[in-house]
């Protein structure tokens, strides 16, 4: 394993402490928490108007040195045990095939899987320019094995058909056709998909200010291309949201005096960005309309009886039945936003309801 100096440990736990010292004076950040009236102004919001909320509450949040994000992970990504907690690399449901101890196992060079241990920009630096504050944000960089981290490199995030290497938890990278891209991608085990979604979400929403000439595969411009919104939103709604990343944003915010909302909010992807989030589901050449007044709608089309479901913004189904073209039905016990798929003809058809 690599070992640092002593010096250069104490000249980024120095500055660990510093910090340390100023948030025990705030005490709402010491408990990590979200404040009471943290999200007012996002709530009732969506599309565009809603992610421009969550940036301002988001922005301008305590920028830590680069250097010091050694000092802040024992903090944030540790293990039960203490040991580091490896986005690529540890599964809490098996035993380990390597473990690394923080500080004393961090990465200078290495050849194998197994070596030690670096820090992941998840989302990768070249994407930005390597520019502050995006190259210190701890939201987006995690401990990862060096030799892994090295395979996925810049790649995209993506599924694997043709597989080129492959880790020992089964990250890979290789070819693969993700919602009509075709090219490399890196494959991130299937228990940390959500949270690197939920991660991609977080970047665009508090740089959205700054992300105009952003570029990468998965980018354009600044926004997310839609294959690869397509495959965020999946993750996201396949791999809720854990303990893992709900300790993860205290533990951050008690350091950046930020929040990732999409942690705390996961509803709010899908309010934001467009995706085919119901089964994918094409669109109907039925001559299928759709009203809503207040908590009641009416479908209407020349196939008399439908069958229709209620899923919420997590993808799970909260009601289904019958309804008649021309019926008025009514949703009193619904709040919120929700999808409304009705099965009419060769495809069913999906509308967005708010009740």
């Amino acid at each position: 394993m690599i070992f640092l100096g002593r010096s250069q440990i104490l000249h980024d736990l120095c500055e660990v402490k510093a910090i340390t010292i100023l948030t025990i004076l705030i005490p709402v950040i010491v408990a990590g928490q979200i404040p009471p009236g943290y999200y007012n102004s996002a709530q009732g919001l969506e599309g565009e108007a809603l992610r421009m909320a969550l940036h301002n509450i988001i922005d301008d949040h305590n920028v830590l040195s680069y250097n010091s994000l050694w000092g802040h992970m024992d903090e944030t990504d540790a293990q039960a045990d203490g040991d580091v907690w490896d986005i690529y690399g540890y599964d809490p449901d098996e035993v380990p095939a390597y473990e690394y101890s923080f500080f004393s196992d961090q990465c200078g060079s290495y050849s194998q899987e197994g070596d030690c241990y670096n820090r992941e920009h998840s989302f990768p630096k070249s994407w930005f320019g390597d520019a502050s504050p995006m190259n210190s944000d701890l939201f987006h960089i995690y401990p990862s094995d060096g030799y892994v981290n090295g395979q996925r490199s810049n790649l995209p995030y993506g599924e694997v058909e043709t597989v080129v290497w492959e880790s020992t938890l089964g990250a890979a990278n290789g070819l693969g056709e993700n919602f009509g891209y075709n090219g490399p991608v890196f494959e991130p085990p299937a228990e940390y998909k959500g949270d690197l979604a939920r991660t991609y979400f977080y970047m665009l929403t508090r740089y959205m200010d700054v992300c105009d000439n952003w570029q990468s595969p998965m980018l354009d411009n600044g926004t997310f291309t839609q294959w690869s919104i397509n495959i965020l939103i999946q993750w996201h709604l396949n791999d809720p949201v854990s303990s893992k990343e709900i300790n993860r944003n205290n533990a951050v915010y008690a350091k950046q005096l930020n929040r990732n909302p999409f942690i705390d909010q996961p509803e709010w992807a899908s309010l934001i960005w467009t995706a085919d989030v119901v089964d994918h589901i094409a669109e109907s050449n039925q001559n299928i309309e759709f009203s809503q007044e207040g908590k009641s709608i009416i479908v209407r089309s020349s196939l008399g009886t439908m069958k229709y479901s209620i899923h919420d913004l997590m993808g799970r189904t909260v009601e289904t039945g019958q309804i008649q073209s021309g019926e008025t039905r009514h949703f009193e016990t619904l709040s919120g936003h929700f999808f409304l798929r009705v099965e009419g003809g060769e495809h069913p058809k999906v509308f967005r309801c708010y009740f």
